[in-house]
This record gives structure tokens, sequence and C-alpha cells, in this order.
């Protein structure tokens, strides 16, 4: 999924506005379709198709690891912006060039895009899209400086929520909706926490359109993994209590109380705390399994298409399209 994760001391909620814009849990936390890469499902009252999503991940992994400033996170770059202008109304791509932990340059683009820009109360929808550099947790130390393909971490996310715009704009939506893929996010140091989510910092110190307010947000990270477990993140449950307890209870209402278990697991500090700084309720739907920690796969080379679990896919897309719509 994103940038690196580390356990951590516990958290206070009152700490929140000092915390850098990288990845970290707190397992101590308190409790509380004419398009030939798409196909629909039979007999489902969503219109979200996790075939379909399945389809918009394998594109992102066929195109390999999706590192900046390589040619694959080029054409990757290009088909996203392809593909949104299909199903939204506008789409805004940020070019920036953020200078890494280790002082690399890089060409860095942020994707954002609206479904009935008219609307007053916005939702947003964002994962990023850019993939780990090295696999440094491998298991094997030769393969630790290999590029991560990303199936779970980063094209996950971006697959449902790229189904969730096509179905949206099939339905006939009227709400609204922003998409916002974010870049230059998994290039980071586990010893500097701000090295993580450049993307996300940079969307929340330069937002695309001016006095940009969003009702709420919605990150979705690691949404498609073997055994995924979705519990409720800490930070989103100090800043967006309402919105995570409309996700658990649909999510419970509709059969996947298995995936989504309503209680508070951990505090990850993750694409979704920059906006919680800028004032943007924000809730991260995020795999961290209680004893483990993140997906098995993570910054590894296992984290690749045979580690997809579509039944994940289809509960995560399913739980938001109806959150948004009902």
């Amino acid at each position: 999924m994103i940038y690196i994760r580390r356990i951590i001391l516990p958290i206070l909620a009152a700490l929140l506005t000092l915390l850098p814009a990288a990845c970290t849990a707190n397992s101590n936390a308190s409790s509380g379709t004419s398009d030939p890469e798409e196909s629909q499902e039979s007999g489902n009252a969503s219109p979200f198709s996790a075939d379909s999503a399945f389809a918009f991940l394998k594109r992102q992994v066929d195109f390999g690891p999706r590192v900046p400033n390589t040619a694959a996170h080029r054409a990757t770059a290009e088909w996203l912006e392809h593909k949104l202008r299909q199903y939204c109304d506008t789409v805004i791509v940020t070019r920036f060039s953020p200078l890494t932990f280790d002082n690399v340059r890089l060409d860095a683009r942020n994707i954002f895009a609206q479904i009935n820009p008219e609307a007053s109360d916005r939702t947003l929808l964002l994962a990023h899209w850019d993939t780990r550099p090295w696999a440094d947790h491998d298991d094997d130390p030769a393969l630790r400086r290999t590029p991560v393909e990303g199936a779970n971490d980063g094209a996950s996310g971006v697959a449902v929520i790229l189904e969730l715009a096509r179905a949206l704009h099939a339905s006939g939506f009227k709400g609204g909706v922003d998409i916002l893929f974010v870049d230059a996010e998994d290039w980071g140091d586990e010893g500097d926490d701000s090295s993580w989510a450049l993307g996300a910092q940079h969307f929340a110190q330069h937002p695309p359109l001016t006095a940009y307010a969003p009702k709420e947000a919605i990150l979705l990270d690691m949404v498609g993994g073997k055994g995924a477990t979705f519990t409720r993140e800490y930070f989103s449950q100090q800043s967006n209590p309402a919105l995570n307890q409309r996700i658990w209870q649909t999510a419970a209402q509709s059969g996947y109380g298995d995936i989504f278990t309503d209680r508070v697991e951990t505090a990850v500090t993750d694409d979704h705390v920059p906006l919680i700084q800028a004032g943007i309720p924000a809730v991260d739907i995020i795999d961290y399994r209680a004893g483990e920690g993140f997906a098995p796969t993570w910054h590894t080379t296992q984290d690749n298409i045979d580690n997809i679990d579509i039944r994940t896919l289809e509960a995560v897309g399913n739980v938001v399209f109806k959150v948004l719509t009902q």
C-alpha cells in the first residue's frame, strides 16, 4: 500500500495537528460498460462491478511498478487521466517536483477530478497511485532493492475509485463527488515521517481549486488483499466518527461484517492526515490486522496480482457506493 508504517507509542488525539504526514501505526489506540476493461456482475443490487475493479487493478499492474521518474509511471498517469475524463465532468492534473529524503527530484502528478461540480455538498475519494521503489520488507534480502508491483498497495484503491466513478456516472448520480489520485506517497524513509505522502501534503497546501472544502473525505488504502481486515482507524474516528459509523454500519448491513470489523484497532498516519490538518474531516479505510499489522505483502515482491481477492474489492466498493448514494 502506501509508505512505511511503524508501530509507535500511544498517540493522544490532541497531538494530531503536530503529526507529520507519514504512515505510522499505533496498535495501542483505544477502541471505540462499453470499455473492454470493464464487465458487469449479474445479480448485484449495486452497479459497482468487482470484475471491472479487478480489470482496472490489473491494467495498472501491467504497466509495471509505478515509481516516479519511470516510463511506467508516466504511462499510468496518462491512462488515469484518460479514464477519469470518461466518467467525470472535470479533470485537473497538478504537476509538482518534490525532493525526496535521498535528494531525488521527482516528476510527480496529483490527478483530481469532479463529478457534478455544481453540487454544493461534496465528498472526496482518494488513493495513492505510485508504488514503492524498493521491496524493503521482503523476506529475501536479495530482493529488497526491487521495485514493488503494488497490486494492493496503490492499485487496489485506485481501481475501486475508478469503478466507483464509472458506476456513479452510469447510474445518473446527482451528488457531488471529487476524486484525487495522489502521487509521490511511497518514496520515504522509515527514519523520517515527513518524507512520506508528498502528494497529499502538496494537495493540502496547494489545492487545485480556490477555497476547496469538501464536506468529508474517504481514503482507500490496501483494499484488495486476501484476508483483509478493516477496522476503524483511530485518527479517522477522532476526525469524523459519524462517517465511520455510516461506513461500518453499511458494511454490516451488506453482509461484509467479517471484513469490516467494528472496533478501533490502530492509529495510522496516512494520506488522510494532511487533509485532517487542513480542516477536511477524513476517514481511512485500510487493511490493518490485529496482532499482525499491515498485510503480509506490504512492501514486498509478493504485492502482486496473485495476492488480490476480488471479494475484498467488492466489499469496499459496494460499501462506499452505498455510503455515497443512500
